[in-house]
């Protein structure tokens, strides 16, 4: 269960498919117009892409997650925005809770060390790799995203387009947190 969590989560670039599909993709091009503007792609290339979302993200619809973050504004617009708009158009509803970076050190390392799933995802600073790493509690997004998650990772993104990703890869070379801040 754990594992169809975890991809459900990292599909944070999934999912489409059947009649659900023209829903969906309504729900996306209202998206693409209101919100998701302006874009590196244009507005084909944008549909294109929410089109892969939606088929990619099917096996999980009707699926909710847990996710948190630290209260700053790039998560806030993440938690009250982007979540609406990923339930629109996935039908994966993600409960994005906001807590102050203590709290979330906090809820992380509790989670860490009794092992209980408190959070599905936590989007936390990269200084904690280092720890996930030493309890390998850490999930090897290179190794998984060419893997069992190929299928959920969205064949457009590049890694190399993130800023601070030496911050977010392990000792092995490999990427273990997206720059998200």
């Amino acid at each position: 269960m754990r594992k169809h969590l975890a991809t459900a989560v990292a599909a944070v670039s999934l999912a489409m498919a059947g009649q659900a599909v023209y829903a969906d993709i309504n729900a996306a091009k209202k998206w693409i117009d209101s919100e998701f503007q302006p874009s590196a792609l244009n507005k084909q290339d944008q549909i294109k892409e929410m089109e892969w979302f939606i088929q990619a993200a099917e096996p999980f619809r009707g699926m909710e997650i847990n996710v948190l973050s630290e209260t700053i504004p790039t998560h806030t617009y993440e938690s009250e925005v982007l979540t609406k708009a990923f339930e629109e158009i996935t039908g994966i509803k993600v409960n994005h809770q906001l807590l102050g970076e203590g709290e979330v050190v906090q809820a992380v390392q509790t989670q860490m060390q009794t092992q209980r799933n408190l959070y599905d995802a936590y989007v936390n600073d990269s200084d904690l790799i280092g720890t996930h790493a030493r309890l390998q509690l850490a999930v090897n997004l290179t190794d998984w995203m060419a893997g069992s998650a190929k299928g959920v990772t969205n064949p457009g993104l590049d890694l190399e387009d993130f800023i601070g990703r030496s911050f977010t890869t392990g000792p092995d070379g490999d990427l273990y947190q997206l720059p998200d801040q």
